[in-house]
């Protein structure tokens, strides 16, 4: 576990190197639950700048369709690695999930009967609202329409994993799913299949922010990871923490990512 003075500052990153960006979406993009008007402003200059945005997300899948229609951004992954979507070249929209259909047919009916048990075994729980727009996970609702507080987040958890589901909290909800992906094994299929590349232990060519407990994966994985200074809040619980942080919380600590991005990559 790590302390906040591990975390170098943003500011010493060097960021010249980076040809992609991937980031979270809720407490990473977001600001007080809302995507700020500078936020996107941030998306649009990393756009044009010819920087791409994927966007990694415990959300639905149903949520990522929306940002990849809306958004100046390259592609969305969803569901904590349970999908991705992304452009083809005629335009359309083309979605990737991480098991073949029958298994992920298998996968959910088994969820389904093991969340039904945790929420009954913790006062209170519910389903997020946004489950309904689920393919592959669920999630139980912890800190966004219900403040269930923290140590029932864990017990939900506790519970899922002791029958053999994965479950980890975003910063407002407990995602579940049963199977062996996370949001770090899709970035490196996203990658591949996309963008036929790789990442490697000491890769400067891509970058991730993130906030939260179910950015831990990504965070051990690029080399060039970045938290938003909100995920201070966390740190001691995380399994891997981010190499950089921000000096702002939230979606202005993005638009910091941003800025460092354009100006290192002006001055090359």
């Amino acid at each position: 576990m790590a302390n906040a003075a591990a975390l170098a500052p943003l500011r010493s990153a060097d960021l010249r190197r980076v040809r992609g960006v991937f980031t979270d979406v809720d407490g990473t993009l977001t600001t007080a639950g809302l995507l700020r008007a500078s936020t996107v402003r941030a998306l649009e200059q990393l756009h044009r700048a010819r920087l791409p945005v994927v966007l990694v997300s415990g959300r639905p899948s149903g949520y990522a369709e929306v940002w990849l229609r809306t958004l100046p951004v390259a592609g969305a992954i969803a569901e904590n690695g349970g999908l991705y979507l992304v452009r083809s070249r005629s335009g359309r929209l083309r979605k990737v999930y991480a098991q073949p259909r029958r298994e992920r047919a298998s996968a959910r009916r088994r969820l389904q009967r093991e969340v039904a048990r945790a929420l009954r075994a913790v006062p209170g729980s519910r389903l997020s609202t946004d489950s309904r727009f689920t393919e592959v996970d669920l999630a139980v609702d912890y800190n966004e329409d219900v403040k269930l507080g923290t140590r029932a987040a864990e017990r939900v958890e506790t519970l899922l994993r002791r029958r053999g589901v994965q479950a980890v909290r975003s910063s407002v909800h407990v995602n579940a799913w049963v199977g062996r992906f996370d949001k770090a094994s899709m970035v490196r299929r996203f990658l591949r299949q996309e963008w036929g590349a790789r990442l490697g232990k000491q890769d400067a060519s891509f970058v991730y922010v993130g906030d939260s407990f179910n950015d831990a994966p990504l965070f051990a994985a690029f080399h060039l990871s970045i938290g938003v200074a909100n995920v201070r809040q966390v740190l001691s619980a995380l399994s891997s923490p981010p190499r950089y942080v921000t000096a702002s919380a939230e979606g202005r600590g993005f638009e910091e990512v941003a800025r460092a991005l354009l100006r290192q990559r002006g001055a090359r």
